[in-house]
This record gives C-alpha cells, structure tokens and sequence, in this order.
C-alpha cells in the first residue's frame, strides 16, 4: 500500500489521482480522504493506493498527483527500485 500526502494547499477543491508508469487505470484499488481543514487555513488532502505483490513488481514507477482545473498539477513520482523490498 502507498499513501500520498498534500498539505497547505488551498483552496479544498484539488483532487489527488494516481498514475501507474505513467498511465490512469481503474485496475488497481484507490481510496481518497475529502479536504481536511487545518488551523492554519489551508488544506490537507491524503489518498490510498493498493497493487496487488504481482503488479507492484512489474511497476517501474508511482505518481500522485494534485490536480485542480487548469491549475498547473504538483507530483510526486516514486520508482520502484528506489524502495526497500
């Protein structure tokens, strides 16, 4: 399982997706959290992603992604070899 985690951003409406080698799929199990208010004014957004063990080792690279209309998108990419097994 991974988990991506924005936060300070504002306002509520970006969405968090995933990108598997670069591509959307709605073959592996996502789960987001809505917009989370913090003290500070701004939000904090977190999003869930599972890969069955079998496509995970086949997977070159993860990315979240924070979208939000035609702002322009903040990711992060992870690569698998960077992991520990």
């Amino acid at each position: 399982m991974l988990m991506c985690l924005a936060n300070k951003g504002f306002p509520s409406d970006w969405t968090l997706v995933w990108k598997v080698d670069g591509s959307s799929s709605s073959s592996w199990e996502e789960s987001r959290s809505p917009a989370v208010l913090e003290k500070d004014g701004k939000y904090t957004w977190s999003s869930t992603l599972r890969l069955p063990a079998d496509r995970w080792n086949k997977v070159v690279s993860v990315t979240c992604e924070a979208i939000r209309g035609c702002q322009t998108p903040v990711s992060y990419t992870l690569r698998r070899d960077e992991c520990s097994q």
